[in-house]
This record gives structure tokens, C-alpha cells and sequence, in this order.
């Protein structure tokens, strides 16, 4: 096998490996979802003090319950507190968001972001409502068991603030009755995407503690958060779970249907999606003793994506625990103000929430390249136009390295004549071969690892533009060209058929994937010459002609922006292939090797 094989195949098994890469990072495939069915439990009391859990988990189940009829509300009744006694909504609109609650355990069921848009409705952040799941409710215990469904009374504070209450009774230790109030109270900013919920327990001062099983309560976030989408079609839309610890954000990934604990600790955690976040900040994280994440459930073909946090026992009658949410775009502008408490309503400071738009150790090159698009949109107020502009950029920035790897390449072609003869000399003798391999290569000047390193070192710059691409904010909703690709967020499209397209999936035609087919494979037939394909063979061509085609049922549904960047860069690699090929043909000429049976690298059209 030559050497020229031999690097063809490392360079096919890198663009594999890369494929694969990004394939089970950014397009995880979903997995069957589990026929999950929630159901109402008996939950058992087993403690009144911190010292009776063991004890009492062996002793007859004991019912909470809540307390009769005649129960007095937390505070005096008022205009503008009443003790309900039917279900109902509640509405709480800003700036920014319009906010919708049921006193049915005082949970949100409705959480729309007023300026962003969604199939043209405000994105909903709170989906996936069910009545055995709602956004932020509690259940008493573990998170397996079941939320709390018993009406609150409501009390609406001021235009950004309301609370629900309602008093429950457990049996203590000793067999008597305990009662306590519980208390969910969510205050919320005119302008800004975090609000404040505060959960207090306010028992009689004999009661010693509040648990059930191993934890006081589960807290859970919202089930699922927005935009809509089916995973089993859009492969580019996520659900992640994240968590910051340690100065440091940590991702999980789950299948359908499953469901991780982490319980070391942390900061804030939460559930992120491609565009938009929700992130829940314990103001005691001490209390939380673990968090779940779970995709069990699922409504209408959406899995949830939902976070629980476990509270751990209440050890005195009085508890309250504060939790900060922020539920918004991933937008650098709106998660860093709370890193300085100058900066924010709520006067938070180090939160790092941003941390959630970071990309790993490639975070400073996506922060340069984002640089670099923002600062053509000022120019040219076009997001297709500023990416059109920034790769023309980079092309002309990396093009020594471009010219040094096709130098290299096109220099290997011209000596595979010579190396087939040493390799068909010394084909039953390796070491002679080898080293008459080596001595030929420092005669010819040439150094077989001289075209692959400027590749390899333009392999940061490729995953970087992938995520930017595939994550970029601005890019949601921007219009490039009206009729054709009027979101660059999302494939482009030039028909809908009426049904699915087979292999592909989706029943939209798109028209710049095939676009980019074309170039790549018009960029591949300009750069080989009849002596590298006949050197290559089956395989060779196989590899040439069969990646574009395997990358374009690949990115078929890709980010119009995406797709565009790697068009418009082909193209441009094309011309400067052109370039060097004829600058190479122009210095043989001038050396005198031009002979008749040379044919030149860039091939003619025949007439």
C-alpha cells in the first residue's frame, strides 16, 4: 500500500471521526419513550424530628392531609385576598413576559416570552403542563412521588407579586396532629427575564420537623421548555441538562425515559435548549440535598426535560427557602448582567449564568468569530450578508495555509509515477522500500506530513463555526433572502410536499444543501488529475465522490447559516484552487518539466 493510500485513508478516518463526532454530539438520535403513567401515592410521614426518620419509616403509614374546611387563611381576609373554593387562573404580564397560574397547588401554566416569537405566538416556556405535572410545583417527599393538587388560597401582593397558601395537617410521632401552612409566593421584575420564588413552611411551634421519607419537599421546574419541536424530524433542536459547579459547567445528555441524580452540589442548575434556558438558582443550596433530571413523561410526541430539586428534612417548625429562576434566551446580554449586582433589579452578583453559553475550550474562538459577524452587521445590517463577508475574510486570513496543503498535495501527484516504481521494485522487501521511500522524499524536497498539518490546524476553526452557526442567537429569525431562506436558524426551503421525503425525512425541499453537494463535488473534480485517480483507484473515488453525498443526507436539515458558510466557502476555495493550480502549472513550465505527457491539474473543458 502507498503512501499516498495510506494518508487518504487517515484523512477519510478523520472526517469520519468528525462526522461521528458531531453527530453524536449536537444530533443525539431519540430512543424509544417509556410508557411512563403517573400516579397518586400515600405519602408517608416520617418525621417530626430529625432524630424520628429511621424510626418512623417502620411504623404504619401515616396520611398528610389537608386541613378541614375550617381552616383561617395565613393573613386576614381583604379586597385582595379571598379563600377560593373553585379552581382558577391568575395572570401576571411585564415587560417581557405574561405569566399564568392556577391556585391548584399554586403552580405556573403559563410562562410566554413576549418579545420572542414562536410559529408566530410568544414562546411558551412553561409546556408540556399536565395535571399531574405543572411548572414549579411541589410534592410533599422524594421526587417519585406525586405533585400536590389540593386548591390554594391567593392572595395577589402588587402587579408583580402573588402568593398562594394553604394549611395542611400531618400525624406526629406521638399519633396527635400537627398543622402547618404552606406558602409559594413568585415576585417578578418589569423588565428582566428572572423572578424570585419564595417557599415557606410556617408550622405550630411544637411541631419539630417536616419529612417525608428522606426530604421535606421536591421542587420541579418547568417540564419542558419552548419552542416546540419533534426530535424525531429536527435533529438540530436539544434538550441539555446543565449544572454549574466548581467554577465550572457541567452538561448530561439523556436518552428517553431516563432519569440521572446528582447529588455533590452545586450553584444553579437547569434545563438549556438550543435558543432559550431555565435556570434555577437555590439561594441556601446546603438545603437542596440532590437534583434530578428526568425525561419520563411526555405529551403530544414531546419529551419532558425537566428539572427536580429535593429539599432535605425541615429540622424546626419554620422553614423558607428562596429560589431565583431565570427562564430566557441564551443571550449573552441578558444572563451577564447577574454577574455584577450593578447591573440587575435584583442586585445578584456572581451567578454566572452565562457559563451556559459556553462551548469548551473553544469558547474564545466562537467569542472572536462572533466579533468578526457583528461587526459586518453594522455595516451591512444583514446577517446572510455578514456571514458571506466574514468568510471571505477567514479564506483570505488562512489561505498561506490553504496554498501550503494543496502545494503539498499537488506536488505528492507529480511524484506518484516515481513511487509506484520503488514500490513495485521493493514490493517483497519493506525495509528496502521504506528507506528508498525516505531517500527519494529528501531528494524530491518533500515531506509527506507538509499537506496534512495546515489541516489539521484548521480543525478548531471548523468545530468552532459549527456550534457558532448551529447556537448563535441573532440568527433566529434573521431573513437573508425573502422567499427562500427567511430564517437562517433553520433549513431553507423552496417546496413543501405534501408528505415525508423518503431517506431524508421532513417533506421540505431545500435548496441550498444542494447547492453545497455541487460545490464540493465541482471543487473535488477540479483538484484531481488523471495520474492521482488512477493511483487511488476504486477507493480513492469511492472516498472523493461518496462524502458529499453522505454529508448531504447528513446536513440535509442544517441551519440555513451553516449551510451557507460551508457554500459560500467552497466556492472560494474552488478560486483559490484554481489560482494555485495554474501558478503550480506556470512555475513547472518554467522549470522546464512541463513535458507532453504532464497533464495539467485543472482540467479543460473539451470542446
Amino acid at each position: 500500500m502507498d503512501k499516498n493510500t495510506i494518508w487518504a485513508i487517515v484523512l477519510s478516518s478523520l472526517v469520519l471521526f468528525a462526522s461521528f463526532f458531531i453527530q453524536s454530539k449536537f444530533f443525539s438520535k431519540p430512543q424509544p419513550a417509556e410508557n411512563t403513567e403517573v400516579q397518586s401515592q400515600t405519602l408517608q410521614n416520617t418525621a417530626n424530628t430529625p432524630s424520628a426518620v429511621n424510626a418512623a419509616q417502620g411504623s404504619d403509614s401515616m396520611r398528610l392531609s389537608a386541613a378541614d374546611s375550617a381552616e383561617e387563611p395565613v393573613e386576614d381576609e381583604d379586597a385582595a385576598g379571598e379563600e377560593v373554593l373553585e379552581e382558577r387562573e391568575y395572570v401576571i404580564e411585564t415587560k417581557t413576559i405574561k405569566v399564568r397560574f392556577t391556585n391548584r397547588g399554586g403552580d405556573i401554566i403559563g410562562y410566554e416570552l413576549k418579545d420572542h416569537s414562536d410559529g408566530g405566538k410568544p414562546v411558551q416556556m412553561a409546556k408540556n403542563i399536565s395535571p399531574t405535572n405543572r411548572a414549579f410545583a411541589l410534592a410533599f417527599g422524594g421526587s417519585a412521588n406525586a405533585i400536590v393538587n389540593d386548591l390554594f388560597n391567593a392572595k395577589i401582593i402588587d402587579d408583580r407579586t402573588i402568593g398562594f397558601y394553604k394549611k395542611f395537617s400531618v400525624t406526629n410521632s406521638t399519633g396527635g396532629q400537627d398543622s402547618f401552612t404552606l406558602v409559594k409566593q413568585y415576585t417578578f421584575d418589569p423588565e428582566e427575564y428572572v423572578f424570585k420564588l419564595d417557599i415557606t413552611i410556617d408550622g405550630a411551634k411544637n411541631m419539630n420537623g417536616l419529612a417525608f421519607g428522606d426530604a421535606a419537599y421536591t421542587l420541579r421546574s418547568s417540564p419542558q421548555i419552548g419552542p416546540y419541536y419533534n426530535p424525531k424530524v429536527d435533529r438540530y433542536e436539544r434538550r441539555t441538562f446543565i449544572f454549574y459547579t466548581k467554577e465550572k459547567v457541567k452538561k448530561l445528555n439523556l436518552s428517553n425515559g431516563q432519569v440521572k441524580v446528582y447529588d455533590k452540589g452545586f450553584n444553579w442548575a437547569g434545563v438549556a435548549g438550543k435558543y432559550f434556558v431555565q435556570q434555577v438558582i437555590p439561594l441556601t443550596s446546603s438545603a437542596i440535598q440532590s437534583a434530578s433530571y428526568s425525561t419520563k413523561n411526555e405529551v403530544d410526541n414531546f419529551q419532558d426535560a425537566q428539572l427536580l430539586l429535593v429539599r432535605a428534612p425541615v429540622s424546626g417548625s419554620f422553614a423558607q427557602d428562596s429560589y431565583y429562576v431565570y427562564m430566557g434566551p441564551k443571550v449573552e446580554k441578558n444572563l451577564g448582567i447577574y454577574n455584577n449586582a450593578a447591573e440587575n433589579n435584583w442586585k445578584l452578583s456572581n451567578l454566572k449564568l452565562d457559563e451556559a453559553l459556553g462551548s469548551g475550550w473553544l469558547s474564545w474562538l466562537e467569542t472572536f468569530l462572533k466579533f468578526l459577524m457583528e461587526f459586518f452587521y453594522k455595516l451591512i445590517p444583514n446577517w446572510g450578508v455578514s456571514i458571506i463577508l466574514m468568510t471571505i475574510l477567514l479564506k483570505v486570513a488562512m489561505f498561506p495555509l490553504t496554498k501550503k496543503s494543496s502545494v503539498s498535495t499537488l506536488k505528492m501527484q507529480e511524484l506518484q509515477p516515481r513511487i509506484k516504481e520503488i514500490q513495485d521494485k521493493y514490493k517483497n522487501n519493506p525495509e528496502k522500500m521504506n528507506a528508498e521511500m525516505g531517500k527519494f522524499y529528501k531528494e524530491a524536497g518533500y515531506n509527506p506530513l507538509s499537506g496534512c498539518l495546515p489541516l489539521l490546524i484548521q480543525f478548531p476553526l471548523i468545530f468552532a463555526m459549527f456550534n457558532l452557526f448551529n447556537n448563535y442567537f441573532e440568527f433566529r429569525g434573521a431573513m437573508f433572502i425573502p422567499g427562500w431562506i427567511p430564517d437562517l436558524s433553520v433549513g431553507d426551503s423552496i417546496y413543501i410536499f405534501p408528505s415525508t421525503i423518503p431517506l431524508i425525512g421532513g417533506s421540505a425541499l431545500r435548496l441550498l444543501p444542494i447547492i453545497y453537494v455541487a460545490s464540493q463535488l465541482l471543487f473535488t473534480k477540479i483538484t484531481q488529475t488523471a495520474s492521482a485517480n488512477a493511483a487511488g483507484g476504486n477507493s480513492m473515488k469511492l472516498m472523493m465522490y461518496g462524502m458529499p453525498l453522505f454529508f448531504f443526507f447528513m446536513f440535509y436539515s442544517a441551519p440555513a447559516g451553516l449551510l451557507l458558510y460551508w457554500t459560500v466557502s467552497n466556492f472560494l476555495q474552488l478560486i483559490q484552487q484554481m489560482f494555485i493550480n495554474k501558478m503550480m502549472h506556470a512555475k513547472r513550465v518554467e522549470m522546464g518539466l512541463a513535458e507532453e505527457n504532464k497533464k495539467p491539474v485543472l482540467k479543460k473543458r473539451k470542446k
